[in-house]
């Protein structure tokens, strides 16, 4: 079966799959994309013969909702990082921030963040990270169709993007930051699409364990 599950905030992706093992009994059991533990929103489960789907799923354009905050930095690009750098925050306007937003659209070249579940080596970045070891990352391509702010103030912007897959959004996040002339963070991601999987038909994993049986007639 193929399963739209809200991933709540604070678990992992790989921590989402254990729990629908345990509740389903089959160990057989993947996602199609991973999210961060800090971000929430669709995370798509195979189980089975399905899991061959998630390829194919990985492979499409998503689209997510998240809040930047300014004035400092942290090493890992998100709200469960160590403050690295802090720096002042320009006055921000609406038209500078789209101006900005603009700039990103179409296609780009995307570094991976060492704080990430990306492998080189067939060790995972994160790992290494977190031994304070750095190492070289090869840009990927990456394609941004659809970039809006939501609304902003002195400290925060909260936007929307759809993005091709490969795409961090925590990277994004920095860059809009360096471009408005301070540093800054994600605070919150949320992916709301992944193709044809929306957020609103998304189930909670309670809402899964005491309804998993009517996935499978």
């Amino acid at each position: 079966m193929i399963i739209n599950i809200y991933k709540p905030r604070g678990i992992t992706s790989f921590g989402v799959v254990k729990k629908i093992r345990k509740i389903v009994g089959e160990k057989k059991v993947g996602h199609g994309g991973t999210l961060d533990p800090f971000a929430e929103g669709v995370l798509i489960i195979g189980t089975s013969s399905d899991t061959k789907e998630l390829k194919k799923i990985t492979d499409t354009d998503k689209t997510y909702t998240a809040s930047i905050e300014l004035g400092k930095t942290t090493n890992t690009l998100d709200p469960d990082g160590d403050v690295i750098k802090r720096k002042k925050i320009p006055r921000l306007s609406e038209s500078k921030i789209n101006k900005v937003l603009d700039s990103f659209l179409g296609s780009s070249m995307q570094t991976p963040p060492m704080f990430s579940a990306k492998k080189i080596g067939g060790v995972k970045l994160y790992e290494l990270a977190r031994k304070n070891i750095i190492v070289d990352r090869k840009p990927t391509q990456i394609n941004i169709s659809d970039i809006k702010i939501l609304n902003f103030n002195e400290t925060n912007i909260v936007f929307t993007v759809s993005c091709s897959k490969g795409t961090y959004i925590r990277v994004l996040g920095k860059e809009i930051a360096e471009k408005l002339g301070t540093v800054g963070h994600l605070n919150s991601l949320i992916r709301t699409r992944v193709g044809e999987y929306v957020i609103n038909d998304s189930v909670s994993l309670d809402q899964f364990k005491h309804s998993w049986k009517l996935y499978t007639h």
